[in-house]
């Protein structure tokens, strides 16, 4: 797996995409257009690999998440998802006849079935509150699905008492062919994930301690006949994507061999119990997308760098690299080896190939619409050292041949920490691809405590952000500058979550921003630590704060406001849980207590990621609003 040599574009990619090459003229000059692509995730080949289902979302929709199925010989599709509705989760049954999925298409989200060739959908369940994940049987007769009871307290209605045992999901199973639904025991246990061992057994990932805010999880086996429960093994923490294998015999999971903020390796165990090994692993990248359908082999996608890359582990062996002319978003594999693909990178907008087993390439859908003419930006991933001699990868995004010199530039920061920029068409790249068309450079950095790189590079700021992760940006900028083409008077930063936290420390560290815009950051990491949905990823890095009060103050903006001088944009949803809206409005409110121009801007009804298109044209709109203000030349 050598990066470089994918940089380097070929016949076949050339092949795959002549759409690209009508695109000569026209950029993403407006935020309607930027957010008006099509992802597809989520792709599910039918049993005999026929057909595909798979999840399609798109801001033109609110983010709703539609289904669709595609022939793959016949090369048409239909969409099961009514306009304003979601659905998501495809399943086939195991004989390919059935299709499950979840929607909201009668108001609570459901397990639906439909017949695999098309037909009438049917609710499978009906419960209160809804269903949050379901799973076939292996002899196709009985779905287990997660799900509240149906007498339990209302979210958002009452006294909100914290840790409810009636706000956790149980395990039930429904026959299909009688639709009657029962419950199983583990009552009092938070279920996170769950698959079948065989008929009479569901594996369970599982915590005895719901109420403990932090990584307790265990594999479990269940007994569907008794109840009875028998824990299996205790992966390394945190952990998840657990799978069985198609012979039933082994299971693996997701996780971290050297104590990691996330899960990156794979390791495998015995159904039955036992300790767990490490699968042969790809050297030092981590796995973010885990399929099975043999059982001598595991197909996986991992995260090198900018790109996602296939790959082939099978036991004894050394990982086999599945040459593919495109960055790989999502994937799945039928049983001789086909491989379907979500493709894309930064000349390329996301669409699904199919590789068959001698390696031939095809391009099976058209997602996007509204695109045929319209010029991506140029791109360059290079690599530079920092302060201390580490290498950092970066991208450049520069407008067309033929813009002004010494252009403004803008410093994007990806969300994470442990997350990347890659070479695809993502939110973040749409806001990138936006200013380029309007005449800046954008620079997106992947600085130590990214994924895609070695364990060590993800936890290299480990108590430190703001630290080393702040001099690696400070550091490719430079020799960006250095090259001449970028007004340095005339920069600026943005970037959400972290990113938008690692604006609010840049303002605090340098005053060669001149406008900032900071999207659902961390202000106070005490604060947020106190208030968030899920802190235990934050004490990994930085433990608590009434143990180490000093880390946490260390590590917040808050603490260096003082020093702030930049014209700073803020925006968040009001309903964000992961750095709750008070972070943005403490931000705020310093930022106007010291003078400096700022403008905050909330969205009702809207979390971490707004989904609302509406509310992303608007954000878009005020984001180059802001930048052309301050940053254009007069």
């Amino acid at each position: 797996m050598n990066r470089k040599t994918m940089l380097h574009r070929t016949v076949a990619l050339a092949m795959l995409s002549a759409s690209a090459a009508g695109r000569c003229a026209v950029a993403v000059s407006t935020p309607a257009q930027a957010l008006s692509y099509v992802r597809a995730s989520d792709l599910r080949l039918s049993p005999d690999g026929s057909q595909l289902a798979y999840v399609a979302v798109s801001y033109n929709w609110d983010a709703k998440p539609h289904l669709r199925v595609l022939d793959i010989a016949a090369g048409t599709e239909r969409e099961l998802t009514p306009a304003g509705k979601s659905d998501r989760s495809p399943q086939w049954s195991p004989d390919g006849t059935t299709l499950a999925y979840l929607s909201n298409v009668g108001g609570k989200t459901q397990v639906y079935t439909t017949p695999s060739r098309g037909g009438t959908a049917t609710a499978l369940t009906a419960r209160k509150f809804g269903v949050d994940r379901f799973h076939w049987s292996p002899d196709g007769r009985t779905i287990a699905y997660l799900a509240r009871d149906d007498d339990a307290q209302p979210h958002g209605i009452g006294p909100q008492v914290a840790d409810r045992e009636d706000d956790l999901s149980r395990v039930w199973l429904v026959d299909l062919g009688s639709a009657a639904s029962r419950k199983l025991g583990v009552d009092r246990w938070r279920i996170d994930e769950l698959q079948w061992r065989d008929p009479t057994h569901l594996l369970l990932v599982a915590t005895e301690r719901p109420n403990v805010e932090e990584n307790t999880d265990a594999v479990y086996a269940l007994s569907t006949a008794t109840g009875a429960v028998e824990r299996v093994a205790a992966p390394p923490q945190p952990f998840d994507a657990l799978l069985v294998s198609p012979d039933a015999r082994t299971y693996l999971v997701r996780s971290t061999v050297a104590g990691g903020p996330s899960e990156r390796d794979l390791l495998v165990g015995s159904v039955r119990g036992g300790e767990l090994k490490a699968l042969t692993p790809v050297p030092d990248l981590a796995i973010a997308e885990v399929k099975w359908r043999d059982p001598s082999a595991v197909w996986a996608r991992v995260v090198d760098g900018f790109w996602n890359r296939i790959v082939r582990l099978a036991p004894g062996a050394a990982a086999a690299a599945i040459d593919l002319p495109l960055s790989v978003a999502s994937f799945d594999v039928a049983r001789d080896g086909e491989l379907v693909f979500v493709g894309e990178d930064f000349d390329h907008l996301p669409e699904i190939y199919l590789r068959t087993n001698v390696g031939r390439v095809r391009q099976l859908t058209h997602l996007q619409q509204g695109w045929d003419g319209v010029q991506l930006a140029m791109t360059t991933v290079f690599q530079t050292r920092s302060f201390d001699g580490t290498m950092i990868e970066a991208a450049l995004m520069k407008p067309a041949v033929g813009a002004v010199s010494r252009a403004p530039l803008v410093l994007l920061v990806h969300g994470g920490p442990s997350s990347n920029f890659t070479a695809g068409f993502s939110w973040e790249a749409a806001w990138a691809q936006m200013l380029v068309a309007h005449g800046y450079q954008v620079l997106m950095v992947n600085p130590r405590g990214s994924n895609g790189y070695s364990e060590a590079f993800l936890k290299a700021n480990r108590g430190d952000w703001g630290g080393g992760d702040y001099r690696d940006l400070i550091a490719v900028l430079d020799a960006v500058i250095a090259k001449g083409e970028v007004d340095p008077e005339r920069l600026g930063i943005g970037g959400w979550s972290y990113g938008g936290e690692m604006t609010a420390w840049a303002i605090t560290q340098t005053h060669r921003f001149k406008a900032a815009v900071a999207g659902a950051g961390v202000f106070d990491q005490q604060a947020e630590f106190e208030t968030e949905a899920h802190p235990d990823g934050d004490e990994w890095y930085f433990g608590t704060p009434w143990e180490h009060p000093d880390v946490f103050a260390r590590n917040s903006p808050a603490t260096y406001i003082r020093n702030a001088r930049t014209p700073t944009l803020i925006l968040d949803g009001e309903d964000d849980a992961s750095n709750p809206v008070g972070q943005s409005k403490g931000l705020y409110r310093a930022l106007k207590h010291f003078g400096v121009e700022t403008e905050m801007v909330l969205y009702p009804n809207e979390g971490h990621s707004p989904r609302l298109g509406s509310n992303n044209i608007d954000m878009f709109e005020r984001i180059l609003a802001w930048y052309d203000s301050h940053l254009q030349a007069k």
